[in-house]
């Protein structure tokens, strides 16, 4: 077996796109790529691959999947074949092993860790709005032109001044104390005394790129020099921060979309910005920038625009970045605000419209740059400028591509007036260098990798249960409809993929009903999935056709597990997992062209909340009404060939599921 941190590495390096244009000549189409299918004949393009979600899509023949679905399809290739073949191809060593007790423990305890963190971003969350956390927490984000909508969205709070408020109130709901210890949220001294780590600060959460809050950046408001300006979570069993960008969650959307990422430094320069109307903004927020970072840039765009103070340690921090962006492949520009100004003060000083206009005005390719800043240093000084032509050729030579390199190459020797001979000579000694130091490095991880380290991040694919079916079918005896090959049940297909649609995308959601509403509950709300689950198992009814029942079970396994994955992880997990019949689905039900029905609901309604209260249990009504059509066609048919003693008992049981249908129909507004 594939050690799961192993599974976890190939999972993140693999970016549907990349793999998918090994094979399929591809073309951007808006946040999407298109091309004609690589699985059967066509000439006008129904392939889609999305980079935002992670899975392809074929609206001729129906296939779809992610990354590891695609080779296994293409290349007619096992799960585990597949999941080697894209570890080769991002050089990723794989050592197999046998889960042992002792991974299981630490993958649960990974989760632990994570239910602890989300406790603590509702606690936060909550304490902004006590009076101490209006006064002074949500006072500073309206001092720095923060609204309402955005401290909500991006989940900003405020720690209490009481040095033991988290902690007293964790331990009080049930969560052990030593993983508040080790997810870095409380300190223990070394006679047993606890202490929150984030007190009297104003409140960051960092989400994963599933959306999971793995850690958290506490501001200071006390002008106080001896107290440090910024506390950030440790890093921990969940949190890593140089693979970590703040707003990624938010942003990873609209920078499919736009096919372009800014990446800035600091927390209040990504809000500013996105408030502002400019969403495809991340910041490396706590540390440099560094390749891991870089390599979740690209699973969805390889356009980056550095946006740094125009201050010196803003440009050496550009300059840095430059490198590290060019050799992953990315394609890099620079934009420098004006001396005084960072991300967030620019945002707030001016329109969209200028934001963007300056950002088109100034924004330079990584020579011009670069050529710019060293030429004022080199002052006409020849040696110097024999330094500055190097260090352009020696940038040069981290592009990953040929072609990139011998453009920009050319371009260079033109702008300096030297013999291009000359430049490329340099480049390619630089990248003979660098190649043979990437090599040994290689060779020290590899060694590494041998010696067995494992540091699992979330619980994976190989890890989901597949449950066991049964072949037969509680209604035998109706008959398959004509295009509808597959399902047991055609009259009920269309119904289940509606519920497992509101299940897939909707899971986690709270449905807020209203008091005088029928489901309405004083003891709390019901999640979209709950309440599905809820009405089915209090009807009798399962999920009938076979396909839709193993989706609907791997769902509930994973929404089960040790209390909560996220809804993004859930789907992540089933879309990479071995169970390639329930992958398949997952991708063609959340696939975005299958969901317009939904989308003009959403367009129509005030609030998806109202969107969702009115149209599941609606879901649930119709499906009631498609089980009572089964089952009083089963009794028909039955009543056919009954004794006369049993034909009125039957009889019965047909008008009383007559009765049920007509009371549905009344209530849905249908009455025939």
């Amino acid at each position: 077996m594939i050690p799961q941190d192993t599974v976890n590495k190939i999972l993140d390096a693999a970016q549907i796109v990349d793999v998918v244009s090994d094979f399929v000549s591809l073309k951007r189409r808006g946040a999407n790529f298109v091309a004609c299918c690589p699985f059967h004949n066509e000439k006008t393009p129904s392939f889609y691959v999305s980079p935002s979600k992670g899975i392809y899509k074929c609206f001729g023949c129906g296939k779809s999947g992610s990354a590891v679905g695609f080779v296994m399809e293409h290349e007619n290739l096992s799960y585990s074949e597949a999941l080697k073949y894209l570890a080769k191809k991002y050089g990723i060593p794989v050592i197999e092993k046998e889960e042992s007790a002792e991974d299981i423990a630490k993958r649960q305890r990974s989760e632990s860790l994570l239910l602890v963190s989300e406790f603590a971003h509702k606690f936060f969350v909550s304490s902004l709005d006590t009076d101490e956390g209006r006064t002074i927490g949500k006072a500073y984000f309206r001092s720095r032109g923060l609204e309402e909508e955005t401290i909500r969205k991006y989940g900003l709070g405020w720690a209490p001044r009481d040095r033991q408020a988290l902690c007293k109130e964790a331990l009080a709901k049930g969560y052990k104390e030593e993983y508040l210890v080790d997810a870095g949220l409380v300190i223990k001294y070394d006679d047993g005394h606890l202490a929150d780590r984030f007190f009297d600060r104003v409140m960051f959460p960092v989400h994963s790129v599933s959306g999971r809050v793995i850690a958290f950046g506490g501001r200071t408001l006390r002008s106080d020099k001896t107290v440090a300006k910024y506390v950030n979570s440790p890093e921990t069993e969940i949190y890593d921060k140089s693979r970590s960008l703040y707003g990624i969650w938010f942003a990873k959307g609209e920078m499919s979309r736009q096919d372009k990422c800014f990446l800035v430094e600091g927390y209040l320069d990504v809000l500013s910005m996105h408030q502002l109307g400019i969403q495809n903004v991340v910041a490396s927020s706590g540390t440099s920038l560094t390749v891991p970072q870089i390599r979740l840039i690209k699973k969805f765009t390889e356009n980056v625009t550095i946006m740094y103070d125009g201050d010196s340690a803003g440009i050496k921090a550009a300059i840095r970045g430059i490198g590290l962006v060019l050799k992953e492949g990315l394609n890099v520009k620079v934009v420098l605000l004006p001396d005084g100004d960072d991300p967030d003060s620019y945002s707030r000083k001016h329109s969209l419209e200028e934001v963007q206009s300056f950002i088109a005005a100034n924004e330079q390719d990584f020579i011009e740059f670069k050529t710019e800043l060293l030429l004022g240093e080199a002052r006409g000084d020849p040696l110097k400028k024999a330094n500055l032509i190097n260090d352009i050729a020696d940038t040069i030579a981290l592009i990953p591509d040929a072609v990139k390199r011998s453009v920009y190459a050319q371009a260079s020797a033109d702008k300096f007036d030297i013999d291009s001979g000359i430049l490329f000579s340099r480049i390619r000694r630089t990248r003979e260098k660098m190649i043979e130091d990437d090599r040994k490095a290689a060779e020290r991880e590899r060694s590494r990798s041998s010696a067995g380290s494992l540091a699992p991040d979330i619980p994976g694919p190989q890890d989901v249960p597949l449950p066991d079916y049964e072949d037969t079918p509680s209604y035998q005896d109706e008959p398959a409809a004509p295009g509808l090959q597959g399902f047991e049940y055609p009259s009920l297909a269309a119904s289940e993929k509606d519920l497992l649609t509101f299940i897939l995308r909707h899971g986690r959601t709270l449905l807020e009903f209203e008091s005088d509403s029928d489901f309405y509950s004083p003891d709390g709300q019901y999640s979209v999935a709950d309440f599905i689950r809820d009405c089915l198992e209090a009807d009798g009814f399962s999920m009938e056709n076979t396909a839709y029942r193993r989706l609907y079970d791997s769902y509930f396994n994973l929404y089960d597990a040790d209390d909560n994955y996220s809804q993004e992880e859930i789907i992540r997990i089933m879309l990479n997992g071995p169970d390639r019949i329930s992958a398949d689905m997952v991708a063609d039900i959340t696939q975005e062209k299958h969901m317009l029905s939904v989308r003009s609901f959403e367009a129509a309604m005030t609030a998806q909340a109202t969107m969702l209260v009115t149209y599941v249990p609606r879901a649930i009504q119709v499906y009631q009404l498609k089980r009572i059509d089964v089952e009083v066609n089963n009794l028909n048919r039955k009543l056919k060939d009954a004794p006369e003693e049993e034909m009125l008992p039957i009889l019965g049981q047909i008008q009383e599921y007559i009765g049920l249908r007509k009371k549905l129909e009344e209530e849905l507004g249908r009455v025939m």
